[in-house]
């Protein structure tokens, strides 16, 4: 089975190559870099021993698109690529509109022009909005509270609608919740360009000097330290969630199926620094400042379905988490 991973130099997409290319699938990678680095591509080589055919491009251009089908036969796609950080997309909408969205309807178009309807998408918890109720459940309502949630749970629509219009296509929607940690060689991991937006990396760069001091966005909210809580899942258990997915669909006609991927239990910002304080003995300067538009105060999830439907659960602790990401 030959699998097409859009954003394949990301964070999530890096992380997932390695486990394909561990279990003997063939790979086509595509990523403009726009969030990623070049020596990812051999890091992955590296740690697998193993090649894959590998596009620069923008998955926004369909040019690139038809080249990749017409010189592969692809089976499936896991759809990673996408500008991912909540408080940029509060700032740019209009850039996170037209690329997360235009990337996956000329993905897939062109899927559908060379006969392929096999389909992971990489969602988000976001889609869940200000949930009343915890843990979440893949049933409950659905809203966002910022553009990139938004695009999310667009493209989450666009999907239904697509099933519904010809049962051929055969897709698996994959909420995460946050992935951290890195792949255990210390190869790949999450490195953002400038600035990082999320936790774990920003947390890093502090405690290896680069940068002065985390900002802590709010300490206001209803929760045991007032500080946001996630449900922070290790990218390796993300990782390993796509091959279950994966499995899933070969042996499925068609269908569409959505699943969380998350820990079931939830840590607050304050929770996170402390947990990498103790595992790697660094210490984490911190401020605390206003809150971060489109921030909500506890997320985490219920991850039984995948574990019933899928067989997947994670494995990896929060040392784990924390000792990974150092």
């Amino acid at each position: 089975m030959k699998v097409l991973l859009t954003g394949s130099c990301g964070y999530i997409g890096s992380h997932t190559l390695v486990e394909l290319l561990d279990r003997g699938y063939e790979v086509v990678g595509i990523d403009n870099f726009s969030n990623s680095k070049r020596e990812v591509i051999d890091n992955i080589k590296k740690i697998t021993g193993k090649d894959f055919v590998f596009y620069e491009g923008d998955v926004c251009d369909k040019t690139i698109l038809e080249k990749i089908f017409n010189e592969n036969k692809i089976d499936i796609v896991i759809h990673f690529a996408g500008y991912k950080a909540v408080g940029e997309s509060t700032l740019k909408p209009l850039m996170y509109y037209r690329n997360n969205i235009d990337s996956t309807l000329s993905l897939l178009e062109v899927m559908d022009e060379y006969n392929c309807h096999n389909f992971i998408f990489s969602s988000s918890a976001t889609v869940y909005g200000k949930p009343h109720t915890l843990p979440i459940k893949e049933n409950f309502p659905l809203s966002t509270t910022n553009p990139y949630g938004t695009t999310k749970l667009t493209i989450e629509y666009i999907l239904k609608d697509l099933y519904k219009s010809n049962n051929d296509w055969n897709i698996v929607i994959l909420r995460y919740f946050n992935p951290v940690g890195a792949h255990e060689s210390g190869l790949i991991g999450e490195e953002p360009q400038g600035i990082p937006n999320n936790l774990m990396p920003y947390i890093v760069r502090v405690a290896s000097g680069e940068l002065e001091q985390l900002s802590i966005f709010g300490n206001d909210y209803n929760t045991p330290d007032g500080t946001g809580v996630r449900d922070y899942i290790h990218v390796v258990d993300l990782a390993k969630g796509h091959i279950k997915a994966l499995e899933k669909l070969e042996k499925e006609n068609s269908g569409i199926y959505i699943y969380n991927l998350g820990t079931g239990v939830g840590y607050s910002v304050l929770d996170m620094v402390k947990a990498f304080e103790e595992s790697t003995g660094k210490k984490v300067n911190y401020k605390i400042v206003e809150r971060r538009a489109g921030d909500i105060a506890t997320c985490y999830s219920d991850p039984q379905k995948a574990k019933n439907e899928l067989h997947w659960e994670a494995t990896k602790t929060l040392n784990d988490m924390c000792k990974d990401s150092w």
